[in-house]
């Protein structure tokens, strides 16, 4: 509007007040438009049912291991477990959350999440969905990749989650070949970690690397770990007869507040793989998971060890 044309006064003054009682209009349709925006809801297909869910989380609860999901998704989380907490990957992602166990429910009350997130084992679900929408999973339901994919969904974000899965696949085996040509097709890989004065061996998806190593790169673990630890994941051994269950390579996800003195011992350095050089020891506390975030870190602490 060309005011400048107007030739009296006091028209001028009508439309200027006008266009002003306009622009606050517009402003306040404007905040309006963003307050219904940010209640928004969708719907997750969730194991037990449809559940509505906030369109854009911002204070989301993660009472299980999927903090590095929505770290790579750029979700924001108040709250997770203890076990994310002992992970200084997540450590600046997380500077502001607060530790909390399904059974805090005041705590999280006080968090005033507006998204919770867990595995359907935990305890107080009931209570939690009373306080926020909750979706819970159940561990091994959906292969690694797919869960991130599922947790991209219930944020809103499918498409980047699957954006990632598939570059991620593209990165694990291009590296997969490359080790192959340097360590041979034949040979084997031993995944391993130390607690209580035991050892675990671990199948190929209980995390520690093993879904990248088995699953993408289709390394091989040897006959005797196969047999013992492929199907129910994991599998439990004595120190001293580590030697049995080594192949050409190991992994030792190390948790170095466990006893670590087996380090020195005759019977290890005396292990194949040991003497070789082989052995390639990994922060347990960073390597437990098989989330987003976790898993770049792990790809990249294979191509650095393996081939570095």
């Amino acid at each position: 509007m060309k005011k400048w044309l107007l030739p009296m006064f006091m028209m001028v003054v009508l439309v200027l007040a006008s266009c002003g009682n306009s622009e606050k209009s517009e402003e306040k349709t404007d905040e309006d438009a963003g307050k219904a925006s940010s209640a928004e809801t969708i719907t997750y297909e969730s194991e037990t049912g449809p559940i509505e869910v906030p369109a854009n989380p911002e204070r989301v609860v993660v009472l299980s291991s999927y903090v590095g999901d929505l770290l790579k998704l750029g979700v924001n989380m108040v709250g997770v477990d203890s076990w994310s907490a002992l992970n200084s990957n997540f450590a600046e992602g997380i500077k502001d959350a607060e530790i909390v166990e399904s059974t805090d429910i005041e705590k999280i009350l006080e968090l005033e999440p507006d998204l919770i997130i867990g595995l359907n084992n935990i305890e107080n679900a009931d209570k939690l969905a009373e306080i926020a929408p909750t979706v819970l999973f159940t561990y091994g339901k959906y292969d690694y990749l797919q869960q991130h994919i599922e947790i991209g969904k219930v944020v809103n974000k499918e498409a980047e989650a699957t954006k990632w899965v598939e570059d991620f696949k593209t990165r694990a085996a291009e590296l997969g070949t490359k080790i192959k040509e340097k360590i041979g097709e034949d040979a084997t890989v031993t995944v391993v970690e130390n607690y209580e004065k035991q050892f675990y061996l671990f199948g190929d998806n209980w995390g520690r690397g093993t879904e990248i190593l088995y699953q993408e790169m289709g390394l091989k673990m040897p006959k005797k770990v196969e047999e013992v630890a492929l199907e129910p994941g994991y599998f439990a051994i004595s120190q001293e007869v580590l030697g049995e269950y080594t192949g050409d390579y190991v992994i030792l996800s190390l948790t170095k507040d466990q006893d670590t003195s087996f380090l020195n011992a005759d019977w290890y350095n005396e292990i194949e793989a040991v003497k070789n050089g082989h052995l390639f020891e990994a922060d347990a506390r960073v390597f437990f998971f098989n989330d987003a975030m976790t898993l770049d870190y792990q790809l990249d602490f294979f191509e650095e060890k393996f081939l570095k």
